[in-house]
């Protein structure tokens, strides 16, 4: 298990319990008794570590190495009952978003989501879950044709930012993004987004409008990743622990804040401790959330989505 620099305790104690096996197997002592205080230990310490995490380390556990991206959530909620979709009809098919149809208990529903990469291979051929234009115009297409079916649609967001790049730009990155916007507020399904991981800035937005807007509880969502907004501010990526402390990015400012709706529970020591409960957890709020939406008439359905984001934030006129 990959550790981060705050979870080094653990990693001690995980070291002796794997020792303490070792110890069994080969003198064919019963060690039961000293293996269950460990582990006992090792939960009292990430439970320890879990309530005095700063908004910095749930930054950098949301990029943990082990957590589980979209198609792992797709495949374990739909229990392999997933069709994956290609292509925007324009330009090509973009490894970064990825779109189907997937079976939730019986119930179709259209998954679309970043998808990063497992490992450096992937990350190369999944622009490490940054999107380009055609990525965001494939999501709007797979929109389209939940609401021409009548599915539901369950986007799951993980991603670093949208693909700066200059031909990225010359595609028109911003129109692609800024029309999800516009036609999200107009789609007549159910729409429920989920933060998985990263939610960084419009390439998170591009695919975060919805009814039901839900963070995973070591997940982060704003404008800006600390490290840019420390190398704006400060002119140095040092300053970005301060960035992550400003910027009220985690799932608790979030909530407190009203911009999003619910904060989905993640196993002790966070989802890549056990995926299979994190997987469950988001399976379950999706179920929850579907029965209630899906039983709202599509012009009320439309007025509150659109009610839901016209309240957010402070003006003037």
């Amino acid at each position: 298990m990959n550790l981060l620099d705050f979870e080094e305790p653990i990693g001690i104690l995980l070291e002796q319990a794997k020792k303490l096996e070792e110890v069994e197997k080969e003198s064919n002592v019963d060690l039961t008794k000293a293996k269950d205080d460990l582990q006992l230990q090792i939960k009292n310490k990430r439970k320890e570590i879990e309530e005095n995490l700063t908004p910095w380390q749930r930054v950098q556990l949301s990029r943990h190495p082990d957590r589980p991206y979209t198609l792992a959530y797709i495949d374990a909620i739909t229990k392999g009952k997933f069709i994956e979709l290609h292509g925007d009809r324009g330009v090509k098919d973009d490894k970064a978003m990825v779109g189907g149809f997937g079976d939730v208990d019986g119930k179709t529903v259209m998954f679309i989501g970043q998808q990063k990469g497992i490992n450096t291979k992937m990350r190369q051929l999944r622009n490490f879950g940054m999107a380009n234009p055609e990525g965001y115009r494939k999501a709007l297409r797979l929109m389209r044709l939940a609401e021409k079916f009548n599915k539901p649609i369950v986007t799951i967001i993980d991603t670093p930012g949208a693909f700066p790049g200059i031909e990225a730009e010359e595609r028109g990155q911003g129109e692609a993004i800024a029309r999800n916007l516009f036609e999200m507020f107009r789609i007549k399904v159910p729409i429920i987004c989920i933060i998985i991981g990263e939610g960084a800035s419009g390439g998170a937005l591009g695919i975060g409008i919805g009814d039901n807007v839900a963070m995973l509880e070591n997940t982060w969502y704003s404008v800006i990743s600390p490290e840019s907004c420390s190398s704006i501010l400060w002119r140095t990526w040092e300053e970005k622990q301060t960035a992550a402390n400003a910027l009220k990015l985690t799932a608790n400012d979030m909530k407190k804040n009203e911009l999003i709706d619910s904060i989905i529970k993640e196993p002790l020591g966070g989802a890549h401790v056990d995926p299979q409960k994190a997987f469950s957890a988001v399976k379950a709020h999706i179920k929850k959330h579907l029965k209630i939406l899906c039983e709202i008439d599509k012009t009320t359905l439309l007025e509150e989505r659109i009610k839901k984001f016209e309240k957010i934030g402070v003006y003037n006129e």
